[in-house]
């Protein structure tokens, strides 16, 4: 088995082969390509991404509204779809919505696909009671979104762990940047957040570069600079052998 960035963008064609010199920095083999809000709905380019790289190195998650059929759901399931998203930690380009949540959960949930979330933290404790209901997997985006000066003592973190305590959750470790203080090195935000998550649950942790990187501000990240982070996050080679291998491949290979 070998290493995967769990979560990434492809906005066209030409970028994966941009990406393949990422991974061959990075030194990972295997990828999750995560729909981006530019093409709403529209899975294609990230299905064909998913089949260039190839369906043994490469899977998906997808971004879907109630009115997709069924069959829609099972060509994207033989494509290497094993999820979808729900971005809506802002209302501004918003593809989809809180309420749409919990009856695609019931859709998906009997292909085995989770619903990735892209919520604030206060968005996470607004909807604990839904979130307790949802039939299917649940994969919550950068880290939950704590913000940097709470971390885990943010309701969120108790509400996120509960649900990993109940089974079939799990937290990216990716978008180190996106909740950064200002007048603080890079990333220093991030490390009491990512370290408690380690701390909590190295289980049900995965890594994501979210290559290229889209809310980050310039520069932006490059090289091995997100994936080092491991590093200091994780000291213990096991725990991030856990995180860039063992738990992806459970959560997206299995």
């Amino acid at each position: 088995m070998s290493a995967c960035d769990s979560h990434i963008h492809i906005n066209d064609a030409a970028a994966v082969e941009a990406y393949r010199r990422v991974q061959a920095v990075q030194c990972t083999s295997r990828v999750v390509i995560v729909t981006p809000r530019v093409h709403v709905t529209d899975n294609t380019v990230t299905m064909n991404a998913i089949a260039t790289l190839g369906i043994r190195k490469a899977r998906g998650v997808g971004v879907v509204r109630p009115d997709v059929t069924d069959a829609k759901l099972r060509e994207m399931d033989a494509a290497g779809i094993r999820g979808i998203r729900f971005t809506v930690y802002q209302p501004v380009g918003q593809v989809v919505s809180i309420d749409m949540i919990e009856p695609l959960s019931k859709r998906i949930a009997p292909l085995g696909w989770h619903v990735q979330l892209h919520m604030r933290a206060d968005q996470v404790v607004d909807n604990a009671a839904m979130l307790e209901r949802l039939p299917s997997a649940i994969v919550f985006d950068h880290m939950g979104r704590l913000p940097a000066g709470e971390g885990a003592k943010h309701p969120a973190f108790g509400v996120i762990r509960g649900l990993i305590d109940r089974g079939r959750t799990w937290v990216k470790l990716s978008g180190p940047y996106l909740d950064e203080p200002e007048g603080r090195p890079r990333f220093a935000g991030a490390v009491p957040v990512a370290k408690a998550w380690i701390a909590a649950a190295p289980h049900r942790l995965v890594w994501g570069s979210d290559w290229p990187h889209p809310l980050a501000q310039d520069p932006k990240p490059k090289g091995r600079e997100l994936i080092d982070l491991l590093d200091d996050w994780a000291p213990d080679a096991a725990t991030r052998a856990r995180i860039l291998v063992e738990n992806p491949s459970e959560l997206y290979f299995g």
